[in-house]
């Protein structure tokens, strides 16, 4: 803004405030104007120089007109309502030495002023908004917004005052039937979601704008693939509290919701039973600073436990998730141990001095690659680190035990997994040995979408970067669930009181990592293969191209909860079991991985290893960026 332009403004304001005075004797006295001129001269000789000085504090002129907002206007409101109310107190004040001075005519000045400034302004903003609209009209796209509500309103009005942009919103669609018809910032809400094909012909609407942060994932993908039969553009705006909090980059790509991903209902479990075990008792979570395992410890926490023990290998991830805890429950008992599990006499240690009634075992290896090059690792960390501490937990008298586990342990194809499978074998053999009132049950589940290390987040990443997004195989399949679906279900499988048995969640129906890449691109207010590239790389060492939830040898049936299902299987035959066992940690300390290879085959018939041929067999493996 200029230095004339600010002087101009100033003097408008000054002279319209000025102005104010006489108008305001004349509408108040009419006829009886004249015989209180005396009272006007004082009016104006007592205001002419606190109008000065306010105008200029107050900084009237430094205040654009074109771009006025409330804001603005609620500066210049409050400014003159102080002037009125000193200049109502010299009035009143000055009626007593004679001098007549109507008691309600700063009053009515007061009003006609905040009515000429705010005027003056809205029309300045008013006649340059058009002035910027008909300037642009002939690139302009006619946006219909989806949601009138928040977020949908301000970006509306954004695209009014900002006519540079090229957009001009026609209307809004909203299911809410209460907003039927309604109008806001003048513009029409024109049907529902399901009026959008006859909308958009009616109105030649160019593009549509989803201004909808809070709504479910299928619905958005109904609306897009709407926008797509038209053969109308199509972008997904941020939440109001995503823009203002920084979760959203200057990529302006909104942040998906997981569970937009999941093309299924969330799993919600009953929470009721799990306080009874949890409540008042000293509760343990390997793993506690991992994915699923800070999960597990935050919703742990609101079931107001007597202590809860930490235990993890990495201090980083160990320390943030107990300042976490410490901030959102700053009551809450906590103990925090950096230990490996596959150091038996420090998890004996542990259980035994702690005592918990109840060990949540989140810990282990689980990246297919990493583990298919180091297999001996995996055989420590996942199956000797579960038998450390089941053993330790039998001993001390532990009357819950939940070991997690995963999908990719059903007919193994890899390290990893086989790993899984006989740690689910592991806690099978210590419910055989349980005492009574002891209870060790492990919980299967599928990819965890959002934890660290999954696809998610890679794709997230690529999406930013321009892409391209990378996957294995356009027609690999996989179970997804949430990482509260997860630690949820590992929650109420201690719930039930049931030994020995393995739980498997109703994950749905299973989804094609082609379809998850598209959806998330999409969601992000992209066009997959147009905007992102998605590229395929090629099936990695040990992967499957569809996964399982059960075993060849095991068959499902219901729980009390119709989203839980156990896997009914062979008793375990706990002699041979337990010899083979120690042969297998033997070959992984002497990192023997054709020796390995062999002893799960022993161990888990169904094991498959592609690299598997025999006894004897060379197991090769390699890193393939995890994509």
């Amino acid at each position: 803004m200029t230095l004339n332009k600010r002087y101009t403004r100033y003097f408008a304001d000054l002279a319209l405030w000025l102005l104010a005075t006489p108008i305001a004797f004349y509408l108040r006295l009419d006829n009886e104007f004249s015989q209180h001129l005396r009272g006007l001269q004082w009016l104006i000789v007592i205001g002419f120089p606190l109008k000065v000085f306010v105008i200029w504090w107050a900084g009237f002129h430094r205040r654009s007109w074109q771009k006025v907002g409330m804001r603005d206007l609620m500066v210049v409101i409050r400014a003159i309502a102080a002037v009125t109310l000193i200049l109502t107190i010299t009035a009143i004040t000055i009626q007593k030495e004679g001098i007549l001075i109507p008691r309600s005519a700063p009053i009515i000045e007061g009003m006609f002023t905040i009515l000429a400034l705010s005027g003056m302004r809205m029309f300045s903003r008013l006649l340059s908004e058009r002035h910027r609209r008909r300037k642009n009209q002939e690139n302009s796209s006619r946006v219909l917004v989806i949601g009138a509500g928040d977020a949908g309103t301000l970006i509306a009005r954004e695209m009014l005052r900002h006519p540079e942009a090229c957009l001009i919103p026609v209307g809004f669609l909203d299911d809410d039937v209460t907003k039927k018809r309604d109008q806001f910032l003048g513009l029409r809400v024109l049907g529902k979601v399901d009026d959008f094909v006859r909308v958009c012909a009616d109105h030649q609407i160019d593009e549509v704008l989803i201004a909808m942060p809070s709504v479910r994932g299928d619905v958005v993908r109904h609306i897009i693939k709407l926008a797509k039969t038209t053969d109308v553009k199509h972008r997904i705006m941020p939440g109001l509290y995503d823009l203002l909090s920084g979760k959203v980059s200057i990529s302006q790509i909104r942040p998906v919701d997981v569970e937009d991903l999941l093309r299924r209902d969330p799993v919600r479990l009953n929470n009721d039973e799990i306080k009874h075990y949890i409540a008042d008792e000293i509760v343990m979570v390997t793993g506690a600073g991992g994915s699923i395992g800070s999960e597990i410890v935050r919703q742990i926490a609101q079931f107001d436990p007597k202590r809860i023990v930490l235990v993890g290998r990495g201090e980083n991830s160990v320390y943030n998730i107990s300042q976490e805890m410490l901030e959102r429950f700053p009551d809450l008992a906590m103990v925090n141990l950096i230990a490996d599990v596959r150091d038996q006499a420090r998890v004996q240690n542990i259980i035994e001095t702690h005592r918990p009634s109840a060990i949540f075992h989140a810990a282990a290896h689980k990246h297919v690659p990493l583990m298919e090059q180091n297999p001996s690792e995996a055989i420590k960390n996942n199956v000797l680190g579960t038998r450390n501490l089941t053993r330790a937990a039998l001993d001390v008298g532990v009357r819950r035990f939940v070991n997690i586990s995963t999908d990719k342990a059903v007919d193994p194809s890899n390290f990893m997994g086989a790993s899984k499978r006989a740690a689910e074998m592991v806690v099978e053999s210590a419910a055989l040995r349980a005492a009574a009132g002891q209870v060790f049950v492990s919980v299967r589940f599928g990819n965890v979408l959002g934890s660290r290390g999954s696809v998610i987040p890679l794709f997230k990443r690529q999406i930013l970067a321009g892409g391209p997004l990378t996957i294995t195989h356009r027609d690999m399949l996989r179970y997804f669930m949430t990482i509260p679906e997860a630690a949820q279900l590992v929650l109420q499988a201690g719930a039930f009181g049931d030994n020995g048995l393995l739980y498997v969640l109703d994950m749905g129906e299973p989804v094609r990592i082609m379809d998850l890449a598209e959806d998330l691109i999409s969601l992000s207010g992209l066009s997959p293969h147009d905007d992102i590239e998605i590229q395929e790389t090629g099936i990695r060492p040990g992967e499957k191209l569809t996964e399982e939830l059960f075993n060849k040898e095991e068959s499902a049936s219901r729980t009390k909860h119709s989203k839980i299902f156990v896997a009914e299987k062979e008793k375990l035959n706990i002699e041979t079991f337990d010899q083979r066992l120690e042969k297998l940690f033997e070959a992984a300390a002497r990192s023997d991985d054709n020796q390995i290879a062999d002893l799960l085959k022993a161990i888990i018939p169904t094991f498959s290893h592609a690299s598997f041929v025999g006894n004897g067999s060379k197991t090769q493996s390699r890193i393939v960026e995890n994509r």
